[in-house]
């Protein structure tokens, strides 16, 4: 079997390591279980015209991307609607996708588990016809990096500085908003500060990790409006893995549901797997059930 690393130079945990020496790394683990990897290292404006590329390469079985999050979501999107089995090498800050499937965080310790070719089937989800991997979200997570980008960073550490910088500001003055919901044809409407679904649910890390991508679902979170106050219960709920428990929180799962914000602004943003983009006034969420195949660990025994 023949896959296609492409390796964006630009990802945090790449920029510091012999990138070269990395790719024979995957090429050695690869040959060693009778496989092939090609590897492309490219600038990260570059990792999508790339992937794109590799996947109508003729020869190609797997492909596989070595960034963060943003990257591995794009990559994601392109193996579902090729069909092709994504392998992720997680190079970012959160590696949200790659603790979900239970990858080691190692970057030198992947190679060896992703050559194995273990091909799971994880679930995909859909919002509007965009896929994410982890999750579709507005209202405090959009503000947080709205007001986070506005801040200068040039290095894993000072993003995460800038991440708990722009979530302090987000908790004191939260924002508030209508939506209606409609699920199964029943529909609500409330004023909410926060509205997440999530690929799958979250479990209790504070990180917001789904504890399985293919149970076939969507959590669907709602944090009613809140004030400072219950904005810093919140998160201290979300710190001890108590996130569900919030007095302020409704949560349950669904295969589908649909979202109407009827006081939408032309600036509104919303978040998908971790990049912002316009919020739209109505919105369709569903769940692919085990549509993406995923090279993973072997399973372990019961």
């Amino acid at each position: 079997m023949r896959a296609i690393a492409v390796l964006n130079k630009d990802a945090g945990t790449l920029r510091t390591m012999d990138l070269e020496a990395y790719a024979s790394l995957l090429e050695t683990s690869f040959a060693a279980e009778g496989h092939r990897v090609d590897c492309r290292i490219v600038p990260g404006r570059e990792v999508v015209k790339c992937l794109k590329a590799a996947a109508e390469e003729p020869g190609t079985d797997a492909l596989i991307v070595a960034g963060g999050d943003g990257s591995v979501s794009a990559a994601a999107t392109i193996a579902w609607e090729t069909g092709l089995p994504l392998g992720v090498i997680p190079a970012g800050t959160m590696n949200l996708f790659a603790r979900a499937i239970g990858l080691p965080l190692d970057v030198n310790a992947v190679p060896g588990v992703l050559a194995e070719w273990n091909v799971m089937a994880a679930d995909i989800g859909d919002a509007n016809g965009n896929p994410f991997v982890h999750q579709f979200s507005a209202g405090m997570h959009a503000r947080m990096i709205r007001l986070r980008e506005k801040i200068a960073y040039k290095s894993r550490i000072g993003k995460i500085a800038a991440n708990i910088r722009a979530s302090i500001d987000v908790l004191l003055d939260p924002p508030s908003f209508e939506v209606t919901y409609r699920i199964n044809g029943k529909e609500e409407s409330m004023k909410v500060s926060a509205i997440s679904v999530s690929n799958n649910a979250f479990g209790p890390s504070p990180m917001l990790i789904s504890e399985r991508l293919d149970g076939g679902h969507l959590g669907l979170y709602l944090a009613k409006r809140l004030k400072w106050k219950g904005a810093l219960r919140l998160a201290f709920d979300l710190f001890r893995g108590k996130l569900k428990e919030n007095v302020a929180v409704h949560s349950e799962l669904v295969q589908e549901v649909e979202l109407h914000f009827p006081r939408r602004t032309p600036t509104a943003r919303c978040v998908l797997d971790g990049e912002l983009m316009p919020l739209p006034r109505d919105i369709r969420i569903c769940i692919h059930p085990g549509a993406l195949k995923v090279l993973g660990p072997a399973p372990t025994s019961p």
